[in-house]
């Protein structure tokens, strides 16, 4: 039988042990509200040094300038850069290529600079929007996420902001070109505008959310359920994951377009990346050039979802090239040169 003042000791010790962990209790909730503050700041400082990059990068080598825009649909401020030649032609004596990041929260990185440079030295123009969801610009901006919605529209915009303030431009050398998220973004572009542009390049595209969400399971499910513009679980809002799926807009098509995809991709798996190669090779063949690399050089991260994207960050962000990369950009500058025509110095 226990003594009164072992229970008594007992029972002090519990209470010790139970007032600590309603303290604790207390302050999770601060702490968990200031980890999230300090996420955003943490973002913001990134992308600061991000930009701090891109003009090292640029400097004496081509003109990088930060500016913004108002998008056409909201009037959401949407930041962006702009890549120019140091000594411009003359009145709409150049083309230019949006250019369109990836990633669900993702931004314009350094390891693009390569290639932007040399999209510069061909003679383009360079518009690359942070569309809202960008990560780099507060919370407000990282939850604005509308996938395959207004985030389109708020690239669309920059052909708006051209027209405007970029004379040297000439809007009928217009192209577009964007990468996994952002070739997804290509691939509404050019289904909802069917006038603006002239050539368009999808790599690694995200091209089918209904069948996507099948093998990405619910954590990467969460991205979309909580979009106010989404409202809900593909099971409950199919027809709104459909529209927002370019698979199911291929017969609008009418902008020449290249699409690459690779067969050892783990972020846009294979079997996504196919449904869109047969339906352009069955609805559109005049059209869409299409490729699938085998087997490309992979990463850590997604397979060979990178493919012709490797880049040394701890060399200058210098190209890597691998068999399958130098193909691929010589197919795209081929591609962009013959429709776009980069090297004339007067309106086409």
């Amino acid at each position: 039988m226990n003594s009164p003042i072992s229970l008594a000791s007992r029972t002090a010790r519990f209470l010790v042990l139970a007032a600590c962990l309603l303290i604790a209790a207390g302050s999770a909730a601060p702490a968990a509200a200031q980890s999230a503050v300090d996420r955003y700041e943490l973002d913001r400082n990134r992308k600061r040094e991000r930009d701090r990059t891109f003009r090292r990068l640029s400097d004496g080598v081509l003109r990088m300038r930060k500016l913004s825009y108002e998008s056409r649909v909201d009037r959401l401020d949407i930041p962006f850069y702009l890549f120019e030649p140091l000594q411009l032609r003359g009145p709409r004596a150049h083309a230019a290529l949006i250019w369109i990041h990836g990633g669900v929260h993702g931004d314009l990185d350094p390891t693009y600079f390569p290639f932007i440079r040399e999209a510069v030295s061909r003679g383009y123009v360079i518009l690359a929007p942070e569309y809202r969801g960008s990560t780099g610009y507060g919370r407000a901006h990282h939850h604005a996420i509308d996938y395959g919605g207004y985030e389109v529209d708020d690239c669309l915009t920059a052909v708006d902001y051209m027209r405007r303030h970029l004379p040297h431009v000439d809007l009928e050398r217009l192209g577009i070109i964007g990468w996994s998220h952002g070739g997804f973004i290509t691939l509404h572009s050019v289904f909802r505008d069917q006038a603006s542009f002239k050539a368009a390049a999808a790599m690694v595209p995200v091209t089918n959310l209904v069948f996507r969400l099948s093998y990405k399971g619910p954590r990467y499910a969460r991205h979309f359920v909580a979009q106010e513009r989404i409202g809900g679980p593909v099971h409950e809002r199919r027809g709104v994951y459909v529209d927002r799926s370019p698979l199911y807009h291929v017969d609008k098509l009418q902008t020449p377009l290249l699409v690459h995809v690779a067969d050892n991709d783990r972020d846009v798996n294979f079997e996504e990346a196919q449904q869109l190669i047969h339906a352009l090779e069955y609805l559109k063949p005049d059209l869409a050039e299409t490729r699938i690399y085998r087997d490309p050089p992979i990463d850590r991260f997604g397979g060979g979802h990178r493919f012709n994207r490797r880049v040394d960050r701890d060399r200058g962000y210098r190209r890597v090239d691998s068999p399958e990369q130098r193909d691929s950009w010589n197919r795209i500058w081929t591609f962009f040169d013959w429709h776009l025509r980069p090297y004339l110095t007067r309106p086409r």
